[in-house]
């Protein structure tokens, strides 16, 4: 082969020839006239890169499209900067600073004086739709540090400045520029502002500081959401109004579950209906780990910083932990609430001796725990400071790691699917850059967990650097009604922390030995879970969870005996009733109690229902009405609200 050819290898492992410096995009024109006009970017050996890139060496090309993960990010990643653009030349004077793509979307942090506001969005898309029907060519341009400086401090552009001054001296600055405009940016980019497309929308406007540091400037932050064609955009716009209609917060207030209030933030006032389903979900697990041999334990709440110095909690966790320092004459004390329960549970462990015959020990606590979490982070019942875990530590020995995993997803997948969710992916996280434990250690941690993995058969995608301080974990993430994504349960395997707190049994050779331990949960917070059920189920709880499940209601006053009578009578076989005796139109109880209250079956009653013994049912859901017998009613409607492992 000639010293100006180059060997190009594709995907399949195809290769062929070409002359040294051809662009990614000719070698796609080579391929198809067609394929090239889809080619937004390309990696070579991996590393992506703008079409346009010359390519001077044997290598790998990968050809990516908008139907590529990467092709969608950069689709993301220009219309940001035509949203710059837009908002430059629309509003004079206002200053770029940086401008990321985020999930689903990308934002611009913009300097202005005065504020932007929703209004002013139809005119900024107007604005982006012209420049991406222009179809500016985006031009990568190379340039001096010093060049660059003086280039944006002459245009007023401050930050963009700053920004360059703080880069590593050996770093190459690059602009891409789009027509006339151009902003400072490592790239890729698209071939053209066109190749964007115009299924994009802009969402809202945020306040933000420069750099993420409240001593510095405040910013003004506009969010857009741009996808690969309109049809995808439109169900992400579908997907954002269902959440919003959904949202526990709102529904929390609607069905009287739970209030917040500014004199406890971060924690949670349930109410009676609240507490009902609280019950409903904790009664279900707590059968589930009886069934699987788990002791519930309870251990305290409050506990002395020493053993979390010991465990090497108080180093990783202290900044989020709640203190508390005591007097007790001659000597301080200093004690914290405790922000997980493993430590507590490994005290548990070692009171008495332990044989390997007692392995493996799996020990459960719906554990109420603390975090000082920040304020801005903290989002109805799902992110909290006061919470309850579902939490569970299984002490065994190195050889029960694979089966107690097995048994452990069979638990998992079980629960998950009776409380609605069928569809789970799992992700490997590994070794973090700060973790206690040193890498033999994290060696054998890791290739445990991976083993046990392989030997269930189990599916999961590697999260690099995700792992918990003392060992690597599963992370098992559900799918809600609206393809929401949910992390909750976890299972992590942990080496270091028995050894820290020196847990220890006898084996069959009568010598001490340290035990595994596995974290697991399953829920994960019980507020934060609730939380998904709520919105999961917009509010509409199959029967055995919802706080009410019966609401009897009349038609006349002259049946109010018979409405008590029945309600009295479904409550005694274990059915949460309440009546409605109001002098109001059956039409107006039905709507209240479906529409706002969300009950799942409304019996409604008159003079005919009462003196035939017969009940009226209306459905959640259905406009369809089922008359029965109240015997019957008595005999089925319990064995329907059973929860689903006692059916």
């Amino acid at each position: 082969m000639s010293t100006n050819n180059i060997t190009v290898t594709f995907p399949d492992g195809n290769t062929r020839d070409y002359a040294k410096g051809i662009t990614a995009m000719d070698v796609a024109r080579s391929l198809s006239k067609s394929l090239s006009k889809k080619v937004l970017a390309a990696k070579i050996d991996g590393i992506l890169v703008d079409a346009s890139y010359s390519i001077d060496r044997n290598a790998g090309l990968e050809l990516v499209t908008k139907n590529d993960p990467e092709g969608l990010e950069l689709i993301r990643h220009d219309a940001a900067h035509v949203l710059a653009e837009a908002v430059q030349e629309l509003f004079p004077g206002t200053q770029v600073t940086i401008g990321p793509v985020i999930e689903n979307g990308f934002y611009y942090d913009f300097a202005r004086d005065e504020p932007f506001s929703d209004d002013d969005f139809a005119a900024i898309e107007k604005k982006m739709i012209f420049i991406i029907d222009r179809n500016d060519k985006f031009e990568r341009i190379e340039v001096a540090r010093e060049e660059a400086i003086k280039i944006f401090r002459e245009l007023g552009e401050s930050f963009k400045a700053e920004l360059i001054e703080d880069l590593p001296e050996a770093e190459t600055i690059t602009l891409y520029k789009q027509g006339k405009w151009f902003d400072l940016c490592r790239g890729p980019h698209l071939p053209s502002t066109g190749k964007i497309g115009k299924a994009f929308k802009l969402m809202k406007v945020a306040g933000a500081y420069w750099r993420g540091d409240s001593n510095k400037a405040q910013l003004q932050r506009i969010y857009g959401t741009a996808w690969a064609n309109q049809e995808d955009l439109e169900a992400h716009l579908h997907m954002l109004a269902e959440a919003e209609a959904r949202d526990h917060r709102k529904l929390g207030k609607q069905l009287e579950l739970f209030h917040m209030q500014p004199e406890a933030q971060g924690m949670v006032f349930w109410h009676d209906k609240g507490a009902t389903l609280w019950r409903e979900v904790e009664s279900y697990v707590r059968r589930q780990l009886k069934k699987a041999n788990y002791l519930e334990v309870k251990t305290p709440l409050l506990i002395n910083n020493k053993l979390w110095q010991k465990s090497g909690h108080w180093d990783k966790f202290r900044e989020n932990m709640f203190v508390s320092e005591v007097s007790h004459g001659a000597h301080d004390e200093v004690h914290a609430l405790k922000p997980m329960n493993c430590p507590a549970h490994v005290q548990v462990f070692n009171q008495g001796m332990k044989s390997y015959r007692d392995l493996p020990l799996r020990m459960a606590e719906f554990g109420c725990c603390h975090r000082n979490e920040p304020t801005g982070a903290l989002h109805g019942i799902m992110r909290v400071r006061g919470f309850t875990q579902d939490d569970a530590h299984i002490f065994c020995t190195e050889n029960q790691i694979s089966q107690e995993t097995g048994a452990f997803i069979d638990l998992l997948s079980r629960i998950y699917k009776d409380f609605g969710f069928t569809d789970l992916k799992v992700k490997f996280s590994d070794r973090p850059e700060v973790r206690a434990g040193d890498d033999t250690t994290w060696d054998k941690s890791e290739k445990a967990l991976m083993d046990s993995v392989k030997a269930v058969g189990l599916e999961v995608e590697l999260n690099p650097g995700e792992g918990a301080f003392y060992g690597p974990k599963l992370e098992f993430i559900l799918r809600d009604a609206i393809g929401r994504d949910w992390q909750c349960g976890t299972l992590q395997v942990d080496f270091v922390l028995p050894d820290r707190l020196q847990a220890s049994y006898i084996g069959e050779d009568d010598k001490r030995h340290r035990p595994v331990m596995l974290h697991r949960a399953i829920l994960g917070s019980m507020e934060r879970f609730l939380g998904i059920l709520i919105e999961n189920y917009s509010g509409k709880f199959p029967l055995w969870l919802s706080p009410v499940q019966i609401v009897v209601a009349t038609v006349t006053s002259g049946a109010d005996e018979f409405a008590k009578n029945v309600a009295e009578m479904l409550g005694s076989k274990g059915l949460r009733v309440e009546t409605d005796l109001r002098n109001e139109k059956i039409n107006y109880k039905i709507r209240e109690h479906s529409a706002d209250k969300k009950v799942p079956i409304i019996a409604v009653v008159g003079m005919k229902e009462a003196e035939n013994n017969k009940l009226a049912l209306r459905r959640l859901g259905t406009r369809q009405v089922e008359i029965i017998d109240l015997k019957d009613a008595l005999k089925n409607l319990p064995i329907e609200a059973l929860p689903p492992d006692m059916r």
